[in-house]
C-alpha cells in the first residue's frame, strides 16, 4: 500500500461519520482522490497528498480541476520526513496555487486528524 492509501485509511477511520468513495478515475484527469458525503446530507472532494518535505507535487490538471472546482473541494497532506512532525494538513481546494507554491508553510484551515474530523463532520451544517 503506497503513502497516499495509507493516508486516505488513518483519515477514514478517525472519520466514522463520513462515507467515503474512494475514486480511481482515469478518464478524467485532476479528479480527486475520493468522493465524500457526510450527516448533513453535504458532499465534497478530497484530495490526499503525501511528501518528504514541505513542497507538495500537483500536476496541472489536479490545479486545474480545483481552480475550476473551489467549493467543497479540500487537500489532505501529512509530510513524513523525519523532522516533519508527521501532522496531517487539511487545506481548501480553493487555495490550490497558494499550496502548489508554499507547501505545507500555509496555513491549514484544520491541522491534526481530531481537527480535521470534526470540520469534515460540520461541513453543511
Amino acid at each position: 500500500m503506497g503513502p497516499e492509501a495509507k493516508l486516505y485509511q488513518k483519515v477514514k477511520q478517525k472519520t466514522p461519520n463520513i462515507q467515503w468513495n474512494r475514486l480511481e478515475n482515469l478518464s478524467l484527469p485532476g479528479m480527486p482522490d475520493a468522493l465524500c458525503y457526510n450527516k448533513n446530507k453535504f458532499f465534497f472532494t478530497v484530495e490526499f497528498k503525501v511528501t518528504q518535505g514541505v513542497k507538495l507535487k500537483f500536476s496541472p490538471h489536479q490545479i486545474s480541476w480545483h481552480h475550476t472546482h473551489p467549493e467543497n473541494t479540500f487537500i489532505i497532506a501529512q509530510a513524513l520526513g523525519p523532522r516533519s512532525g508527521k501532522l496531517v494538513h487539511m487545506f481548501r481546494g480553493s487555495r490550490i496555487h497558494e499550496l502548489d507554491a508554499c507547501g505545507l508553510t500555509l496555513d491549514a484551515c484544520c491541522l491534526g486528524l481530531d481537527a480535521l474530523s470534526l470540520a469534515l463532520d460540520k461541513l453543511g451544517a
